[in-house]
């Protein structure tokens, strides 16, 4: 199997504050969203640009994946925002408020013209009503190489706000379009996280939406404050039990004389091969984790 890059924490850092950028370097998360959209404020915008992208060309943060989000071509700061941060080469460029396929295509021609390196992925924020309906065939775009989608930000605040569902505990308003992004993501080889939860000083809130994202196919989570990486990296992980029930479902259908069954028994359950293609990935995940701390 592919080696895979963990997603479990994708932290919101704000592109205007010095102190957070340092302290980015510092922190166990797994992936830094290095902010010049939502999070500056329009007087603060050209500096913030400025600082984001001298940080990311000093580097200096390890493992962590870094990631520019952008403002949107529609603003004054957008078209600007995509060259600096094309010339800077992050891991990502992180697209907002997407709705069609060619907000995809045209922001790939657009920095590839701006000479973004070749490792410099596009993520696209899946935040309005427009982007839900069109999921399958926005995330279709990846399909092509060319057009370098390779994750969906999952922007619930704005979902919540164009659609005017209340963010209630569960989630109920939101399921829907949670899991429409991720049957998308899955059909087209795309990762998918999930959106942020807002009060971070609720720990028991925090761990059961976390857990709700895993168990609908997320593969991590989009967070607002340092302190919610550690129990984000926990519940995004596999458990120690889940990683030693997978070595052994490989193990026996790696057998010799197990290769040409579809089902067999694995420590008393039923297991198909279906679930030893699951097992796999369940252990390149934590074998990805543990390469990195």
């Amino acid at each position: 199997m592919t080696s895979l890059r963990p997603r479990r924490s994708v932290l919101y850092m704000p592109g205007s504050n010095a102190r957070a950028l340092e302290k980015a370097k510092t922190l166990a998360a797994d992936a830094l969203i290095l902010d010049l959209e939502d999070a500056v404020a329009p007087d603060a915008k050209e500096a913030a640009r400025d600082q984001v992208m001298a940080a990311v060309k000093a580097g200096g943060f390890g493992r962590r994946e870094v990631v520019i989000r952008v403002n949107g071509t529609h603003t004054p700061w957008g078209k600007a925002d995509l060259a600096a941060a094309a010339a800077a080469g992050p891991d990502a460029i992180l697209i907002p408020k997407v709705s069609t396929p060619g907000d995809i295509t045209l922001t790939a021609k657009a920095i590839r013209d701006f000479g973004a390196p070749e490792h410099t992925r596009l993520w696209a924020m899946m935040e309005t009503p427009t982007a839900i309906l069109n999921a399958d065939s926005i995330v279709r775009t990846a399909l092509d190489p060319a057009a370098r989608l390779a994750v969906l930000v999952m922007g619930t605040n704005d979902i919540a706000k164009e659609t005017r569902a209340r963010l209630t505990p569960g989630r109920l308003s939101m399921l829907a379009y949670l899991s429409i992004c991720v049957a998308a993501a899955r059909a087209h080889g795309v990762e998918i996280v999930d959106g942020v939860y807002n009060d971070f000083s609720d720990e028991a809130g925090f761990r059961a939406e976390c857990e709700q994202g895993r168990d609908l196919g997320m593969d991590g989570k989009t967070l607002i404050h340092p302190k919610q990486v550690e129990i984000c990296n926990e519940v995004f992980a596999p458990a120690e039990t889940e990683i030693a029930f997978a070595r052994r479902v490989i193990e026996i259908f790696d057998l010799p004389e197990n290769q040409s069954k579809g089902a067999l028994q694995v420590d008393g359950k039923m297991v198909e091969r279906l679930h030893a293609d699951m097992a796999r990935r369940t252990v390149a995940i934590a074998e990805a984790i543990s390469a990195q701390t």
